[in-house]
């Protein structure tokens, strides 16, 4: 398949890249630079100039293409909420090309909205449209195109790790190294859950190739990492205290990451395994920060 891919040269999209061209498909992806255009020359790739902000260049991308990979996101998480409104944006905008074909598009969300109920893990099949988490802007919006017949596929991630980034445990390290203090809530038992970046790659590419149209799928290999386990290995990598604070005390301490610190976000991946075929192989979050940090 010719599969266009927003934020191809990212993170995530840099290693779907070169998943998709490995197994034989064809990749058109989104750049907005000069640089990014020559990285997806030098793999085999073809650039699309245009980014998120460009709707007209999304649709004429989607349109040239037998399906989308939609990865791309604007990480200034002192907009959050915004971004989240303007991925709703862009998933409409890229679903609009798609109408009237059974061409895939696959969007990218959190586990969060899987939860059923507070500390309970995220499952596949559940989607909680009232939940407060900004990213639900991306799966109602992928649902009102589930609405109109255009086949909308849910990827949602959990914290996608390599020994370079460890999703917002990247945050928890850098705060930790400028407060001093490596910290958690309370007892720290909330959980979250994680998927190396290869194995995150590779179900992206499950996804496309064996999909059921509506699916969701959990970007889930480690279900259950207790936030204290997380906020220790920060401290004993970088040589600083692990503290435990109160939720008043963690308001202050963590910003903006204080609506992510002390929640439960773990995650299921029975269905997304038995689904797809999905055997996660990488190294655990742990190790992946313990490497990080020359431990």
């Amino acid at each position: 398949m010719r599969v266009f891919l927003t934020g191809s040269t990212g993170f995530i999209g840099t290693q779907v890249t070169r998943e998709l061209l490995d197994a034989g498909h064809d990749v058109l992806g989104l750049t907005r630079s000069d640089q990014g255009e020559r990285a997806l020359r030098a793999v085999g790739a073809v650039a699309h100039r245009g980014d998120i902000e460009d709707l007209d260049s999304l649709r004429k991308g989607a349109e040239q293409c037998d399906a989308v990979i939609h990865t791309a996101f604007d990480h200034d998480f002192t907009h959050f909420v915004e971004n989240c409104q303007k991925d709703g944006r862009v998933i409409t905008a890229l679903g609009t090309a798609l109408e009237g074909s059974t061409r895939p598009l696959i969007i990218t969300s959190g586990t969060a909205m899987g939860c059923p109920a507070p500390g309970q893990p995220a499952d596949e099949d559940h989607f909680n449209s009232a939940h407060p988490h900004p990213r639900t802007a991306s799966e109602l919006a992928g649902h009102a195109l589930s609405e109109r017949g255009i086949n909308v596929v849910v990827m949602r991630l959990s914290q996608i790790h390599n020994p370079v980034k460890q999703g917002l445990v990247t945050y928890l390290i850098e705060l930790a190294r400028q407060k001093g203090v490596s910290a958690y809530v309370g007892e720290g038992l909330e959980c979250w859950s994680a998927a190396h970046l290869a194995d995150t790659a590779h179900l992206y590419r499950l996804a496309l190739e064996k999909h059921a149209p509506g699916a969701r799928y959990n970007a889930t290999a480690e279900q259950t990492i207790a936030f204290r386990d997380i906020a220790q290995v920060i401290g004993e990598g970088l040589g600083v205290p692990t503290v435990s604070l109160s939720p008043e005390q963690a308001a202050a301490h963590f910003g903006w990451m204080a609506g992510f610190a002390g929640q439960d976000m773990s995650a299921s991946n029975t269905k997304t395994r038995e689904r797809l075929g999905w055997n996660p192989k990488g190294p655990g979050l742990l190790e992946d920060v313990r490497v990080c940090l020359g431990r």
